[in-house]
């Protein structure tokens, strides 16, 4: 979680696996664009910076987050992908739709991992206001794409050596 205290793109990288064969896949939701492609843009510059190669990293679409559960579930059920990273922004707004969607994204992407046994990465931004999420997405916060990629690398450490 990001704050005054925490820079998201500040992490230790300190005994990482090599992670050039494995195989990731980024999905982006494209509403708040402004804010996904800059998470998307540091979760695939953080792969490449530990190793990925370009072509292990595949990048799938979506209209918005709510639909990241179920790209992610189609990718994870896919034997040559390892990780898989979801990318998204739901802002709070004016209404509560953001409780919805965010408990639903974050509940649907936790099944998915489960269910396929592969880490499924929550990347997904829930700020209040638009400045936040800009402030998380390469801003004085880092990047929470950054830390979704490492993620995604830490997990597959910790799966690997079960």
């Amino acid at each position: 979680m990001s704050s005054a205290k925490k820079n998201l793109s500040v992490f230790s990288t300190e005994n990482l696996p090599d992670s050039s064969q494995k195989r990731f896949a980024i999905m982006v939701a494209e509403w708040n664009e402004e804010v996904t492609e800059a998470l998307y843009n540091g979760a695939y510059q953080t792969l490449l910076d530990n190793g990925v190669m370009a072509e292990n990293i595949i990048r799938g679409n979506v209209p918005g987050s709510y639909e990241l559960t179920t790209a992610a579930y189609w990718f994870a059920q896919r034997d040559d992908i390892d990780a898989v990273i979801a990318i998204g922004c739901v802002i709070q707004g004016e209404t509560k739709h953001n409780d919805y969607i965010n408990h639903a994204v974050a509940q649907g992407l936790t099944n998915v991992s489960l269910k396929t046994n592969k880490p499924v990465i929550f990347g997904v931004l829930t700020p209040n206001t638009q400045q936040q999420a800009l402030d998380r997405a390469g801003g004085i916060h880092g990047n929470k794409g950054d830390e979704a990629a490492i993620t995604a690398i830490k997990m597959l450490k910790l799966f690997h050596s079960l």
